[in-house]
């Protein structure tokens, strides 16, 4: 909710700039992220590439989780390998959208970095799971892309 209510304030920098290159824009970097996802186009992604450490939740399991989730759920101190995040990121600051959108994204974000590890807990066996995931999160990534692209294009010719 928090980096979706930045990103949602942060857009209005963007008012100025003329609504069809806005949307160019946003769609081009939605392309950029699928061709980044099927290894076409070696692009870094910023990221403070490091793991919430441990100590964290054992130093106060209710006041750490708390802190973990944070840092999780905003991607502020965590490995965000995929494109979409960052595509969304994009569209919330030059799509012009309310700032409930921009919020409603932000708990999306959140809810789907939840959804990972208690995925993994309910398999009962993270080795398995873990090697499920490394078989097909290139698919995943590849169709989030996708579908990333096919809706902001919509949206796109919707607002030209």
């Amino acid at each position: 909710m928090l980096s979706g209510s930045v990103l949602g304030l942060f857009s209005g920098l963007s008012a100025p700039l003329p609504g069809p290159w806005r949307y160019a824009a946003i769609v081009a970097v939605a392309v950029l992220g699928v061709l980044r996802e099927l290894g076409l186009v070696p692009i870094r992604l910023p990221q403070n590439a490091r793991q919430v450490p441990q100590d964290v939740l054992q130093r106060s399991l209710r006041r750490g989780a708390l802190q973990f989730g944070f840092e999780l759920g905003t991607g502020v101190r965590t490995y965000v390998s995929a494109s979409a995040p960052y595509v969304l990121a994009v569209a919330l600051l030059l799509g012009g959208q309310p700032l409930h959108v921009a919020v409603l994204a932000g708990i999306g974000f959140g809810v789907g970095r939840a959804f990972t590890p208690l995925a993994r807990r309910a398999a009962g066996t993270g080795d398995r799971w873990d090697a499920d995931l490394r078989v097909r999160l290139r698919a995943i990534s590849v169709t989030a892309g996708v579908v990333l692209v096919a809706a902001l294009s919509l949206l796109a010719v919707r607002q030209i």
